[in-house]
């Protein structure tokens, strides 16, 4: 005859099972362990080494008033009085075990922390922040702790490897665990932790096995060892090629957007006009003016005030342009020689107005939170969000450019009169309007440029006078008026200088580009795109 349970006699069963599960979870994790008035004195009275030693015996089962004693430590804000121990805050004296408020005795002398302790120190706490409920916060611990080799931190890091939910997470954590295995005095965990690293790609694991080959003596390990160097430095090295490039694109973008402007009006009207980069300033310093507004009336919406910068940059910029078109050049057309001259002239003004409005002393444009920070793609390659922002913002003014050009009424009056300027005028085309709008045009996006630029650099009377260069060498390259040849000079100067940057320094690259462009107009005089029509036969 079968025994029969009851529903009480079941559901009591199940909950003395999930009892004993909870048990054995809290068994295996380690509990909480309170802080004690001998372990606080030991962690901020002493040597060095001993208060690092009895750091490190408190962080595995650190309870909060551990952390808060800690942190306090790290922002020296605790005190000593002979035997006793002083968390001061905001004038009040606490004690750092009971909380029980504590008087501040003139006698009370501040606790030292050497650079070794304050190391520790922020170890600790990045240690302590791995079991944050948040993920930017844990990720944050993670990436300090990369470096670490204290085998100390050992047991921590695993109870945040059953503790951690996140699978990136916790293949770093990983990687940091083998990171600490390697300084073990075990041989089969240093074998183990070599083949881990290999799947590394940070730099400090690199700096981390060399320094373990130069001490190794296990055979086995040894090899391991240096077939995960290998591994590592390749990885390094399709990073940096990687980064190489995405700077080239993020630089190329930028020279797109100074050139294009200057492609409509030196395409259009063939005026080599030196104030181009003053226009980009005008459009930068038109976004400083937006964020400053948003800064004193909308503060809560601070995170916009670029959707409304760009178009005020764009039409700032483009009735300067304008102004400049109407009150200058229009007077010097067939005269370069004389247009230069009047427009370095005018860039010099600019210059100088600016100076007298902001200051001479460069101004901070701020990024909006959704701009700030980054994408980590590999270990040695971050990719900001600023720059892949630019670079969306480029693409999507080269596409509306073109539709302009190609669509529109106006782009099919710049390209007749860019071709064939006496046709046009016999079709009834304004071809003095076209000027004024297609200068305006450029100017625009002359500002455009301005406005993308004050997102990764600060901004000044002198910010154009960087670019102008730059941006004529690329309007030469791809073909005087030639959208399509701009696009393809800027993108592949962009990368080409960042190449060469990495192989040859800063200057040596600039150097090399420059002769590059001079042969190849040389050997190619149209650039990479020629101009059509009658008027590239004249």
């Amino acid at each position: 005859m079968g025994i029969q349970h009851s529903e009480p006699t079941l559901q009591v069963h199940s909950m003395l099972i999930r009892s004993l599960l909870l048990l054995a979870g809290f068994l295996m994790t380690g509990h909480v362990h309170a802080l004690t008035a001998p372990e606080a004195k030991a962690i901020a009275i002493g040597e060095s080494d001993a208060r690092v030693e009895a750091l490190n015996k408190v962080l595995a089962n650190a309870d909060d008033r551990t952390v808060a004693f800690i942190q306090a430590l790290a922002d020296d804000a605790v005190k000593v009085n002979g035997e006793q121990i002083i968390v001061v805050r905001d004038g009040k004296g606490a004690d750092p075990v009971t909380d029980a408020v504590l008087a501040v005795p003139d006698t009370a002398e501040d606790v030292m922390n050497n650079n070794v302790m304050r190391g520790e120190l922020d170890v600790a706490l990045a240690a302590l922040k791995l079991f944050s409920k948040y993920d930017k916060v844990r990720g944050a611990a993670i990436t300090t702790l990369r470096s670490e080799t204290d085998e100390t931190k050992l047991p921590l890091i695993e109870k945040a490897l059953v503790a951690e939910t996140k699978p990136e997470f916790k293949e770093q954590l990983q990687l940091v665990r083998a990171a600490i295995l390697l300084g073990s005095a075990d041989a089969a965990k240093r074998l183990e932790a070599a083949k881990q690293l290999s799947q590394s790609n940070n730099r400090n694991t690199k700096t981390v096995v060399l320094e373990r080959l130069k001490t190794e003596i296990d055979p086995q390990v040894k090899a391991a060892l240096t077939a995960t160097l290998s591994t590592v430095e390749a990885s390094l090295a399709c990073g940096d090629k990687v980064g190489a490039i995405f700077s080239g694109l993020s630089l190329g973008s930028i020279l797109l957007l100074v050139a294009l402007g200057l492609a409509i009006t030196y395409g259009l009207m063939g005026v080599i006009n030196m104030a181009h980069g003053e226009l980009m300033m005008v459009g930068a310093y038109a976004t400083y003016f937006v964020q400053s507004l948003f800064q004193k009336y909308l503060p809560g919406g601070f995170d916009w005030y670029l959707v409304a910068a760009v178009p005020v940059a764009f039409m700032a910029s483009a009735l300067v342009g304008a102004a400049l078109e109407r009150g200058v050049i229009r007077f010097l057309y067939g005269r370069p020689l004389e247009t230069l001259l009047a427009t370095w002239g005018i860039s010099l003004m600019l210059i100088q107005l600016a100076r007298s409005i902001f200051g001479a002393q460069n101004v901070t444009v701020e990024n909006p939170s959704w701009m700030s920070g980054g994408v980590q793609v590999m270990g040695n390659l971050s990719l900001p969000f600023n720059r892949i922002v630019i670079i969306g913002f480029a693409i999507a003014v080269l596409l509306a450019v073109a539709w302009l050009i190609g669509r529109t009424r106006l782009g099919l009056f710049v390209r007749g009169v860019t071709q064939n300027r006496p046709i046009a005028s016999c079709m009834g085309v304004n071809t003095a309007r076209v000027d004024t709008y297609a200068f305006a045009l450029g100017s625009g996006i002359a500002g455009l440029a301005g406005c993308a630029l004050s997102q990764i650099g600060n901004v000044g009377p002198d910010l154009g006078q960087s670019y102008i260069v730059d941006a004529f060498l690329v309007v030469v390259l791809g073909g005087v008026g030639q959208l399509a040849g701009t696009v393809y000079a800027a993108l592949g100067l962009g990368i080409l200088n960042k190449l060469l940057e990495g192989l040859t320094g800063a200057v040596l690259s600039k150097i090399a580009v420059l002769v590059f462009i001079i042969i190849f107009i040389q050997k190619r005089p149209q650039g990479i795109f020629a101009m059509k029509g009658r008027s590239a036969e004249a």
